[in-house]
């Protein structure tokens, strides 16, 4: 298995562009919850437990657990983010039939308008999962990381990765990188 590091190298040599970077900010997000909301339904109880579960439920479990594996802190924070998505997924699931499936797909596709605008505009570059599904699962990941990485968090983590696929940069054309 990849190392965090490796993982995140991978993934951000796709996205080195700050204008695709920030169009993931918000598609990546708005595909997660859509996610969690589209998920969400059916939701069944396992005996007496309290606990209902879902396809969210066990997508969300899963993708915690290969982010604890990778990374605990890291893991650890992605677990908060996914508790949040779940929450909120589960309570827009419980309306109307209508008003979950307009939620759920509408957030799901508009996320991947960002993506696909900052790939197409920005990056000119297809997205990473097209070569390596895996970049499906480390997306949200890079995203809480570069968030972390822009209030000072793990600066060894993120200079290695720019050490492997150079700076983020502001430009189209790719000749010069620049911070």
């Amino acid at each position: 298995m990849r190392t965090l590091t490796q993982q995140l190298t991978q993934y951000a040599a796709y996205h080195r562009d700050r204008r695709n970077i920030a169009t993931h900010f918000i598609g990546i997000p708005l595909i997660v919850l859509a996610l969690a909301v589209l998920l969400s339904r059916p939701a069944f109880t396992l005996g007496a437990l309290p606990l209902t579960l879902s396809a969210a439920w066990l997508l969300f479990t899963a993708a915690t657990v290969y982010y604890l594996v990778l990374d605990v802190p890291l893991g650890v924070m992605m677990a908060c983010v996914s508790a949040l998505c779940l929450a909120l997924g589960e309570w827009l699931a419980a309306q109307s039939t209508l008003a979950w499936l307009a939620t759920g797909i509408g957030l799901f596709v508009i996320g991947w308008v960002f993506q696909f605008i900052g790939h197409v505009a920005y990056e000119h570059r297809k997205p990473a999962f097209v070569d390596d599904v895996i970049g499906l699962l480390i997306g949200p990941l890079f995203v809480l990381a570069e968030a972390l990485f822009g209030f000072g968090w793990r600066p060894e983590l993120r200079e290695a990765i720019d050490a492997q696929v150079g700076p983020t940069r502001i430009n189209a054309d790719r000749a010069t990188a620049h911070r």
